[in-house]
């Protein structure tokens, strides 16, 4: 075997076992996924399936420290609505496979935040499957301090036409991966909370790809806040999400409005945009009554780079530009494709999603800073 032969060979192997890893990988997180959906939906035989028989769970609770069955605590969810979700948001923080057992930790989330445990599994895999051989958890401190709100649109259609829209999936997770790398909390919040419609999902992008399957990040969209649920004082930036969806229903409600202002005004807080979430501070106005973006430089998709001709058009409500312009801002934009980020004091907006990263490291700069 000459020495071409041998790195071909080798590289194969080696490219062979990736796979496998990968696979694994892949199945100890389906597990994972079961018991989070189970638990968060209350599902008992897919949380059941999670585990082994004779798994062992070392949990702290009203009782103090005590040993349970998987059945003992899956009795935990037996009284709530199947299918309902309970307000428990799981997200996978890390797997690590050694042949054919797992380590896992996975950080499970109340409502709101109010409290945040931290499990810790120990998987192993028999007759093919992956199981739940031990699990224990412990409560940790939340990080409200830093915690900022996503502003997202109920809107399934542009205006009263069934011309389909939805709000930008890739300007959701490109924010959304900026501010998790960065130790923030992300809240949901639309007019009518629950889950909302997304638009320009693109898995060939390997961000997206990434949060399509995240369970927990998923049914963040699935189930986002209402302004009813908002504690302001939670929050210390604000940011409106683009796509078609943006137009309809947020830049009108008044109750987002008082919210957004009030994380402004009463808390220091940061307003932040990027395309057709612009929409969303045109109405926005301060204590004194002035419209927020009047004197500014602001950003978002501009009227220039619309197809008039088209029948989405013609259902807008306004245009953002011209309307931002009538109210005495300072509107700038760049080329088409190109990235665009206006930093107005504590006023922070993007031309497209392109910018939606930049947008989001310029508020943890801004707030760093304070």
């Amino acid at each position: 075997m000459n020495k071409h032969t041998l790195l071909v060979a080798l590289f194969l192997v080696f490219q062979m076992l990736q796979a496998q890893t990968e696979t694994e990988n892949f199945l100890v997180k389906k597990t994972l996924h079961n018991y989070i959906e189970g638990s968060s939906y209350n599902k008992l035989k897919l949380l059941e399936s999670a585990f082994t028989e004779n798994a062992t769970l070392y949990l702290t609770g009203r009782d103090g420290f005590k040993v349970y069955t998987p059945k003992e605590y899956i009795g935990f969810f037996k009284n709530s609505i199947k299918g309902k979700f309970n307000g428990r948001d799981g997200k996978i923080l890390s797997v690590e496979v050694v042949k054919d057992i797992a380590t896992a930790k996975v950080e499970i989330a109340g409502p709101g935040r109010k409290w945040v445990y931290i499990d810790l599994f120990l998987l192993k895999k028999t007759n093919g499957n992956w199981k739940i051989i031990s699990k224990t958890a412990t409560k940790v401190d939340t990080l409200k301090e830093k915690a900022i709100l996503f502003v997202v649109s109920n809107a399934h259609f542009y205006g009263n036409t069934k011309l389909n829209t939805g709000n930008s999936f890739s300007e959701i997770v490109n924010a959304y991966d900026v501010f998790k790398k960065a130790g923030y909390t992300v809240d949901f919040l639309s007019p009518k909370g629950g889950a909302v419609p997304l638009a320009y999902i693109n898995t060939s992008d390997s961000n997206s790809k990434k949060y399509v399957y995240d369970t927990s990040f998923m049914n963040a969209l699935k189930n986002t806040k209402s302004p009813s649920e908002i504690k302001t004082s939670n929050y210390k930036a604000v940011q409106y999400i683009g796509g078609g969806a943006a137009m309809f229903g947020v830049p009108e409600n008044k109750e987002i409005q008082r919210i957004v202002m009030d994380i402004y005004e009463k808390h220091n807080g940061i307003i932040s945009s990027v395309c057709h979430g612009t929409a969303g501070i045109i109405n926005l106005k301060t204590k004194d009554g002035e419209y927020l973006v009047k004197g500014k430089n602001v950003s978002g998709y501009p009227d220039d780079y619309e197809n008039k001709n088209k029948d989405y058009f013609k259902t807008f409500p306004f245009l953002i530009k011209k309307t931002i312009e009538q109210r005495g801002g300072k509107f700038h934009f760049s080329k088409p494709g190109k990235a665009h980020i206006e930093v107005d004091g504590r006023l922070v907006t993007g031309q497209n999603y392109l910018s939606s990263k930049g947008v989001s490291l310029k508020i943890i700069e801004l707030l760093s800073s304070k």
